[in-house]
Parts: C-alpha cells; sequence; structure tokens
C-alpha cells in the first residue's frame, strides 16, 4: 500500500499573497497533499515585521499549529521570503519539520551577510533596492482592468504563466476607496526587505535544521546571483536543483515547479 501524502505549509514571496500559487497547490493537491498556506505575512500587527524576523517566524510556527494542526511534522515549502521563514522554523522548532524545500531562497552569508548588516546599521538599507523601490510602487488603479493592462506591459510579467498572471490579479488586489490597490502594503514589503535577517549563518552553526532540505535556484535569477549559492549549496549538498527562469520562476513554470517539488519530496519518502 502506497503511503498517504501528508502536510504541507507553503509560505509565500514578499509582495505576493499565497493566491498566487494556487496552480502549484492544485498540483499538490491532486497528488495527495493537504497544503495550506498563511494568505499574508506582515499584516497582522500581532506579528510585526522586526530585524530579526522573529515576529514573522512566530507567526508561521502559530499558523502551524493553531490553524493547520497537523498530526506530525509537516514538510515546509518556501519561495524566496517564504523559503528563508521556513528555514527559521526548521532551527527554532525542528520537530515541526519533516522536509524543507526552498524555492530561490538563498543563504546570505560572509562578506555579505557583513555588508548587508552594516546597510541596516547605517540606515542605507532603506535608500538602495529593492527596500528603496518597494517604498515607492504604484499602489493604485482605476479599476482591475488598468491593473491588468499595467502588469501585462511589463517584461518580467510577460514571462509569467497566464493563469498566474490571472490569480496575481484576483488575489493581490482590492477595491478601496473607488480605486483598485494593492493588498499587500508597500510599506510591508519595503520593510520586509530591508530586515532580511544577516544573522542566518551563525543561526545554522548553532540549531542546523534536522530534517532534509532541497534548493531550487533560477538560472537567471538576480537575487541568487547577487545573495551567492555558496552557503545554500553548503546547506543542501547534493540536493541543490536548478529551474530554468527567473526568482519567480515559480510564476514562469507552475507546473514543472510543482512537479520538481513533489520529485525531491518523493526521493526521501516525505
Amino acid at each position: 500500500m502506497t503511503a498517504t501524502p501528508g502536510t504541507l505549509v507553503f509560505s509565500h514571496a514578499n509582495s505576493y499573497p499565497a493566491g498566487c500559487y494556487r496552480v502549484l497547490f492544485e498540483t499538490w493537491r491532486a497528488a495527495g497533499w493537504r497544503v495550506e498556506a498563511l494568505d499574508r505575512f506582515g499584516h497582522d500587527p500581532r506579528y510585526p515585521v522586526k530585524q530579526d524576523w522573529r515576529g514573522m517566524r512566530g507567526q508561521l510556527i502559530d499558523f502551524i499549529e493553531r490553524d493547520v494542526r497537523p498530526e506530525g511534522p509537516v514538510v515546509l515549502v518556501g519561495h524566496s521570503l517564504g523559503g528563508l521563514l521556513s528555514l527559521l522554523v526548521a532551527c527554532r522548532r525542528p520537530e515541526l519539520v519533516k522536509h524543507l524545500v526552498l524555492l530561490d531562497s538563498p543563504v546570505v552569508a560572509g562578506w555579505r551577510a557583513a555588508l548587508l548588516a552594516w546597510s541596516q546599521l547605517t540606515g542605507l538599507v532603506h535608500r538602495v533596492p529593492p527596500a528603496a523601490i518597494a517604498a515607492k510602487r504604484r499602489q493604485s488603479w482605476p479599476d482591475r482592468a488598468a491593473v491588468r493592462a499595467h502588469f501585462a506591459s511589463k517584461p518580467m510579467f510577460a514571462r509569467w504563466d497566464p493563469r498566474v498572471l490571472d490569480d496575481y490579479i484576483a488575489c493581490g488586489f482590492e477595491e478601496h476607496g473607488g480605486q483598485t490597490r494593492l493588498r499587500f502594503d508597500r510599506e510591508v514589503e519595503s520593510r520586509i526587505y530591508a530586515t532580511l535577517p544577516a544573522y542566518i549563518p551563525r543561526l545554522l552553526k548553532r540549531y542546523p535544521p534536522r530534517c532534509a532540505i532541497d534548493f531550487f535556484g533560477g538560472t537567471d535569477s538576480a537575487e541568487l546571483r547577487q545573495a551567492g549559492s555558496d552557503a545554500s549549496r553548503a546547506l543542501v549538498g547534493e540536493r541543490f536543483h536548478w529551474v530554468e527562469g527567473g526568482h519567480l520562476f515559480p510564476f514562469e513554470k507552475p507546473d514543472e515547479t510543482a512537479s520538481r517539488v513533489l520529485a525531491a519530496l518523493a526521493a526521501t519518502g516525505a
């Protein structure tokens, strides 16, 4: 008898609510997984975005324990921000996690981590990308048709699977005061970028995760090039994989991403 898959808890990338990943969720659910995901990190005042991301880490832990309430350890899958939060949970509460999958969520280490810490200490981090760009991001349009026209014209979004773009327009915006506005507050997005933890390498040395870890990186990911891949490779060893695409490859190739994650889980019997 084939074992029934368990519970998969997914965490989204910064500024992209969980509903953007519907195509992936449907594939995983069709394979028998129970898939759960928080809609948005950083918007609940009980879990503020601070320098160490402790609030958002606590939000994910509480979501697992109070809302998901699994029968045993879960699989954590996260994209970008979501992957790093999942990694923090695996270090803090290893008994909750049986497998961790990081989707273009590189660990910043060495001189890059030192530079990040310095920029945060001096406040420079707020004046340079990506935090500076997020803080000025356009946040309102006349209607959803204008939203679609705006994003469909941008090269980055043109690479997305059309189903994902539809989901982003459906779940990433809301009507407010006669306008269609971003649901993911741009100030929260900027704060998340500005508080990226520089201490993760030290945490990994002190509290290394006990579960299997897979890393999937985009071949054209500017974020992965900027952060470097050495620390992530050291963390996962032979379980480092490439997916053709950029940092947002789960949106560009959702079917392939979902299938590759399932194969990685199957390889360890998760």
